[in-house]
């Protein structure tokens, strides 16, 4: 495993979450809560961590999709805002259980239509439009356990 200003990365065959957990406890990372959050744009994982500053343990490594090209999803340090149990009605679908980490960023589930059928339900790939979209469970546990002002690390 190689960490270099911040950016992780290890060779085939190393175990991602021993190393996720290393990257996070070297990097001086802290939050004002219990809870860290670290998006990994490269492996496309929302990782998330308990514990405190040098002794996060990773908790959940989830596989998610992030901004295209075209709208990236933001990198940087951020904190987590406000939730809600769902938005896009009045666009014709439902995306669950949102988590805001900036501005109108936010973690969310895959597009389900209004009849509950999912629209889009692609993991691990880069198409939306900035948003953190996950499996609707997994959503669901970060809207429910994850507390406002959570730090998020997006690289």
């Amino acid at each position: 495993m190689k960490i270099i200003n911040k950016i992780f990365s290890f060779k085939r065959g190393e175990d991602y979450n021993n190393n996720a957990t290393a990257f996070v406890n070297s990097s001086d990372f802290s939050s004002p809560t219990e809870y860290f959050i670290w998006v990994d744009t490269k492996k496309i994982k929302v990782n998330i961590f308990r514990g405190s500053k040098n002794k996060w343990n990773l908790i959940h490594s989830y596989l998610c999709t992030i901004g295209k090209k075209s709208t990236p999803t933001p990198k940087g340090t951020f904190s987590i805002g406000i939730k809600g149990l769902y938005f896009g009605v009045e666009r014709g679908y439902k995306c669950w259980y949102y988590t805001q980490f900036k501005g109108n960023y936010l973690f969310h589930s895959i597009i389900y239509n209004l009849d509950g059928s999912v629209r889009d339900g692609r993991l691990g790939m880069a198409l939306s439009d900035g948003c953190v979209r996950l499996a609707k469970e997994n959503a669901k546990w970060i809207y429910d356990n994850i507390p406002e002002s959570t730090k998020v690390y997006i690289s």
